[in-house]
């Protein structure tokens, strides 16, 4: 069989989710013709449905270091490093797909979209626990040193009153830290709600640069976008809609200022969705 016909069958065994055979197929194909990119992503795919991230980078790189403009090898690279934990390289692949997608007007539907959205999420879910424990553990560390501090100030008062009764010097030491430790205590109480888990909603996020939107605007086709990302794509890229694809001018965008009003009372009320 020809690199071709190998690759058709593995394409046919992919479609019947015989995903081993498929791989088996377009190694024999990239054996035959070790030049052909595409070969690589269709290998790579097989191993994403089997959750072989690891393989699956590799299928990619080597694809890259033919074409470098290879969207698919982009997109599954991104997915698997975010399953990987690697959620900045992941982001940065996925972003590369997302580019590519617009540059080569290919339609992936909200795939791409997806993929960088749930991988930004979780970088920022990992950032955010990172956080809670960093505040956590600077609570403790408070509570310690104030108990420290009214041990060794409860020691001192001993070593001046010598022989005689300190008892009421030592309990006002004690009522006196008592005390800081319950100020520090409600300090971080009071940002029990910022502890929880902060997330911004994804409609509040352009379907562009994934970011929260700061002038929202909306096209004839009902979809909302950053203003200077749909701007910068009508620019860059063509008049038409991202998502739609219909014809779209800078003059069809119109404030969305219903929408404007609800992120502006999310960033009121969650100041920090300003470094989401």
């Amino acid at each position: 069989m020809t690199a071709v016909e190998l690759k058709d069958q593995g394409n046919r065994l992919f479609a019947m989710k015989k995903f081993d055979a498929a791989i088996s197929c377009y190694t024999k194909a990239i054996i035959k013709s070790p030049n052909t990119p595409t070969f690589f992503t269709n290998r790579a795919l097989c191993h994403l449905k089997l959750k072989q991230w690891e393989q699956a980078i590799q299928d990619c790189r080597q694809a890259l270091d033919m074409e470098r403009s290879l969207l698919k090898a982009h997109f599954f690279m991104g997915q698997a490093l975010v399953e990987l934990g690697y959620y900045d390289e992941s982001i940065a692949s996925l972003k590369r797909a997302h580019d590519l997608a617009k540059e080569q007007k290919m339609n992936f539907g909200d795939d791409i979209a997806s993929a960088l959205r749930s991988a930004k999420k979780k970088r920022w879910n990992v950032l955010e626990e990172k956080r809670i424990q960093q505040e956590i553990a600077l609570q403790t560390y408070l509570n310690k040193l104030i108990k420290e501090e009214m041990v060794r100030q409860q020691d001192l008062a001993r070593q001046i009153y010598k022989d005689e009764d300190c008892t009421e010097e030592i309990e006002d030491i004690e009522q006196k830290h008592t005390l800081h430790l319950a100020e520090v205590n409600a300090l971080f109480s009071s940002l029990d709600e910022r502890r929880k888990k902060r997330e911004v909603p994804d409609y509040l996020c352009g379907r562009i640069s994934f970011e929260l939107m700061r002038e929202p605007v909306i096209t004839p086709s009902g979809i909302t976008y950053d203003k200077k990302d749909v701007v910068e794509h009508l620019h860059r890229v063509g008049h038409f809609d991202p998502v739609t694809r219909t014809t779209l001018t800078e003059d069809n965008l119109i404030p969305n200022l219903a929408m404007k009003e609800v992120i502006d009372a999310f960033l009121e009320e969650n100041p920090w969705g300003e470094d989401y």
